[in-house]
């Protein structure tokens, strides 16, 4: 059997989703804009193929993909890392709001993937609470 989270082409990956009762837009110019401190920390971020970041805490990459209003791929590699991992962004409509997406993929092992999970759920936990608060 096969162990969560292992693919057979991209490695170790991982997701993360929630659904909130916000139009996508609202939620991709939060995502794109003032939220991406969440998730991508103080970085500045282009919107074109090939565009590099590096976030304060030493996260370097690039963008892959950048579809506006759906779609946002990356690679991730913290400084501690000897490879790059894929992370994409995503939001879709759904029936009760806007289904918000983080999928990471080609994680190392098991255990990186463990890390990154909850990693990745702390931040949706504090996406989450942002997109309550409205007005702030």
């Amino acid at each position: 059997m096969t162990p969560t989270g292992l693919t057979k082409d991209a490695g170790w990956e991982l997701g993360v989703r929630r659904t909130v009762p916000l139009p996508s837009q609202d939620v991709w110019d939060y995502l794109i804009g003032p939220g991406r401190r969440r998730w991508l920390g103080h970085a500045e971020l282009g919107t074109n193929t090939g565009d590099r970041y590096t976030t304060a805490d030493g996260v370097e990459g690039e963008i892959r993909g950048f579809t506006e209003g759906q779609k946002l791929r990356i690679t991730w590699r913290p400084t501690d890392w000897r490879h790059d991992s894929t992370l994409q962004i995503s939001v879709r409509p759904a029936a009760s709001g806007t289904t918000i997406g983080i999928h990471q993929e080609r994680l190392a092992d098991a255990a990186e993937r463990e890390r990154m999970l909850t990693h990745w759920t702390q931040v949706m936990d504090k996406i989450m609470e942002d997109l309550a608060a409205p007005g702030e």
